[in-house]
């Protein structure tokens, strides 16, 4: 199918590129000596034309793709045993990846090997154990018979597609080829078609979000069947145990408020890190730092920004962690002669520190954005009026760039809050409701995670959860939204 696709990929690019130059040509030939003759210039007809060829030929091809399989699909599962047919979807489904499966083996096989595989099914066996797809015994026979019909199937498809998609193509190129006159208004229909192209990528950016929310919403309301909501949102106790068989009493506690108020107070000691380191540097860069020097560093503090989570919670539960709960130890003993230890490895401020130290290229970067795309104009007013370039910088520059700082802490604090694997390795998944920052707590996106591993059965409590913390966390994350352009605005207003 891969290779299918690609074929037919290359041959309509082909075709949009000869649509191109071959329309550009006849556009140049009507036009003779003057432009003017025409009503676009080439270049929109040699768009039109190579558009034309390539636009309804890819969405052709993408809705074959996506159909194809699902009618194929449909039309081998009729083939299937009444014995198979009688059995779950579940078991239904298995048993069409397995003839999935199959057919991909006889593909490989070569011819004289595929021709008896009915009496010797080792070779099938063996391809298929080179890809990572194991048989545990030999096929049976209407497995095997399927497979056989669906490999038919999908290549009597790829070369009906191939046959529409070319054919569609060619057919567009040469209307679009006759199109080409001199009153025709190439640049309006190469326009539209830009423009629809991105109305097309703004509804589906909008209808991929409605979507997420609407699956989320599903399935919290199946989990509020089971818990009411007040013991979700005001619940102080998380622990989704079961009940054992035949005891009385509810499925565990799902209470919230341990979860947010470690999502919060992790996310609070991570900008008191970030937020000063970074904004410090932003103002030095952009206003301190020379071009070499700013050329240097900036780079530098982005590379921070590209280190896998992972690299950062092994660095906190390897250094960090152990460095703060010696320096505890040393001073505990230094002020009162014991040489306890007051902070775990795993805590709230090694998670704080780490995450803090990560977030740091996304403040300074952005703030040095902003602060530099302030007009120098308003630099120089400063420093003609007599104010020290520390003044100008306090009483001048960061007034007008507030608005775009704002919304860079903003969007930092929203990355802080959807943290995981540092929390994981530096803060623990202790539920826990307390203010202490050298004991440990967790954080919701740690729990959607806990609660969605394992063997899923998704029509219990302990696993709807998950889709509820994910709601909150998604109802959080736009109220900061809102209140970052609410700031936005209101300050923009003010300084323009």
């Amino acid at each position: 199918m891969t290779h299918v696709f690609l074929i037919i990929l290359a041959l309509v690019i082909a075709l949009g590129v000869a649509g191109y130059f071959s329309a550009r040509a006849k556009a140049y030939a009507l036009a003779g000596e003057s432009l003017s003759r025409l009503n676009s210039r080439p270049a929109h007809h040699a768009s039109f034309a190579a558009i034309a060829a390539v636009a309804p030929a890819l969405l052709l091809m993408a809705a074959w793709m996506v159909a194809s399989p699902l009618i194929i699909g449909a039309e081998i599962r009729t083939g299937f045993p009444e014995s198979v047919k009688e059995q779950p979807a579940a078991a239904q489904n298995l048993v069409y990846n397995t003839v999935v499966s199959v057919a991909y083996g006889l593909r490989q096989l070569p011819e004289e090997a595929r021709a008896r595989v009915d009496e010797d099914a080792g070779a099938l066996r063996a391809v298929l154990a080179e890809r990572g797809i194991p048989l545990a015994a030999a096929p049976r026979p209407f497995v095997l018979t399927s497979a056989e019909r669906l490999n038919a199937l999908s290549a009597l498809s790829n070369a009906a597609m191939a046959a529409a998609v070319l054919a569609l193509a060619l057919v567009s190129l040469g209307l679009a080829y006759r199109s080409v006159r001199p009153a025709f208004a190439a640049r309006r229909r190469v326009e539209q078609t830009v423009l629809a192209a991105l109305l097309l990528a703004s509804t589906i950016a909008i209808l991929t979000t409605v979507g997420i929310v609407l699956s989320m919403l599903t399935e919290t309301l199946r989990f509020f069947s089971a818990v009411p909501p007040a013991d979700f949102f005001f619940g102080t106790v998380w622990d989704p145990r079961f009940a054992a068989a035949g005891e009385a009493g509810s499925s565990g506690q799902f209470g919230l408020i341990p979860l947010l108020a470690g999502t919060l107070y992790i996310s609070l000691v991570a900008m008191a890190v970030a937020v000063p380191v970074g904004l410090y540097a932003a103002i030095y860069m952009s206003e301190y730092a020379g071009q070499r020097l700013r050329s240097l560093t900036k780079p530098l503090l982005e590379v921070l920004a590209g280190i896998p989570t992972i690299v950062y919670g092994f660095f906190a539960l390897v250094t960090v962690g152990p460095l703060l709960r010696d320096i505890s130890a040393e001073l505990n003993g230094l002020f009162t002669g014991s040489y306890r230890n007051f902070i775990e490895a795993q805590s709230v401020l090694t998670a704080g520190v780490v995450m803090g130290i990560m977030l740091i290229p996304f403040v300074s970067s952005l703030s040095d954005d902003i602060i530099s795309q302030v007009p120098d104009s308003l630099r120089k007013g400063s420093l003609a009026l007599g104010a020290t370039r520390s003044e100008t910088i306090k009483r001048v520059v960061l007034p007008a760039a507030l608005p775009g700082v704002v919304g860079a802490l903003l969007l930092t604090a929203s990355r802080a809050i959807g943290e995981t694997m540092i929390v994981v390795l530096a803060a623990g998944v202790a539920a826990q409701l307390q203010l202490n920052p050298l004991e440990p707590m967790t954080t919701v996106t740690v729990k959607i995670v806990n609660q969605l591993t394992g063997d899923l059965q998704f029509d219990t409590p302990q696993t709807l959860v998950a889709f509820a913390l994910g709601l909150t966390l998604f109802v959080i994350t736009l109220c900061l939204n809102v209140y970052a352009l609410y700031i936005v605005r209101k300050y923009r207003e003010q300084y323009e």
